[in-house]
């Protein structure tokens, strides 16, 4: 006869750390493991002292970025409530550092160069053979499902169903959906030989591929391979197929797509809540410095002056 799990059994304490794994996405806690193994590389431990967090956060205060220093900030907080200590991130010494640190070297975080409906077009008219198609797809899908990097490379062909006005992916979970939930995500066709639709399509008629990941990886002989591409990979490709374009591959990044769409649709005047629904935003908080830079030069004061 079996012994029942008592509530201090390493069965349970599996079971219990599983289920905090699962309230963030497999990104997050990626992010969150490099983090932790970065301050403990620097000379940290758990449990950390307050002082010990503060002198971390001062000597990587000139090469991380404010973004960077809180995520780290974070994680060794988790770590903390993980194993049941008490976390010093909290105290006065780490927060006044913080914000010490905000004030002198700045908050204002280095956002990549929208890539625009023209930029796709001009990006992706020169693409061919099978890797071009995959990339074509890849990019259209990308900048028309407004779709983070991290939700590309996660897409699976069982996700995707083509309907007659276009294709409706089902995303399984975003970045904002923790619990699971998953949404839909519609493009519909459009004109012309830059219809993403069409290019996920031809994607996957020539590549033959039938089930599993969406978008993968080639060997050195161009051949498809069964694993799927990075976050990374994705990166690199947008910054290759930019350069080629002959736009500066540094000021572009993998957000580039996501906040292209973003740009593209606030300039061509669609609602903020039309906009919401292809981002799965939950707010529009977080579309205005997009919608504002879209603005810019929209009924300019200067302008009425001449």
């Amino acid at each position: 006869m079996k012994n029942k799990p008592t509530l201090t059994s390493n069965g349970v304490r599996k079971k219990v750390r599983a289920y905090l794994a699962a309230t963030q996405a497999k990104n997050t806690q990626l992010a969150y493991q490099n983090d932790l193994a970065h301050f403990l590389r620097s000379g940290g431990r758990i449990p950390a002292t307050p002082k010990s967090v503060a002198s971390y956060l001062a000597i990587h205060a000139e090469t991380l970025s404010i973004a960077t220093l809180n995520r780290r900030v974070v994680a060794i907080g988790r770590a903390h409530s993980v194993k049941g200590f008490v976390s010093p991130t909290q105290s006065t010494l780490v927060t006044n550092t913080l914000r010490g640190i905000r004030r002198i070297n700045g908050s204002v975080q280095r956002q990549a160069i929208p890539l625009l409906k023209t930029d796709m077009v001009n990006i992706t008219k020169k693409l061919t053979g099978l890797i071009g198609l995959r990339d074509k797809a890849l990019l259209l899908i990308g900048f028309a499902g407004a779709f983070r990097r991290s939700e590309l490379v996660e897409l699976q062909v069982e996700d995707v169903r083509f309907v007659p006005e276009g294709v409706v992916i089902h995303l399984r979970r975003g970045k904002t959906d923790q619990n699971g939930l998953g949404r839909n995500v519609a493009i519909p066709f459009v004109k012309g030989r830059h219809c993403p639709v069409r290019a996920l399509k031809a994607w996957l008629k020539q590549s033959g591929i039938e089930s599993g990941t969406l978008f993968r990886r080639f060997n050195r002989y161009e051949q498809i391979m069964q694993q799927g591409l990075t976050a990374q990979s994705v990166a690199l490709i947008i910054k290759q197929r930019v350069a080629e374009s002959g736009l500066n591959p540094e000021q572009y990044s993998g957000h580039s797509l996501r906040a292209g769409l973003v740009t593209s649709a606030a300039k061509a005047g669609v609602s903020s809540w039309k906009i919401r629904q292809q981002t799965g935003h939950k707010s529009d908080l977080m579309l205005q410095r997009y919608i504002r830079d879209s603005q810019l030069f929209v009924d300019h004061a200067v302008c009425k002056l001449w």
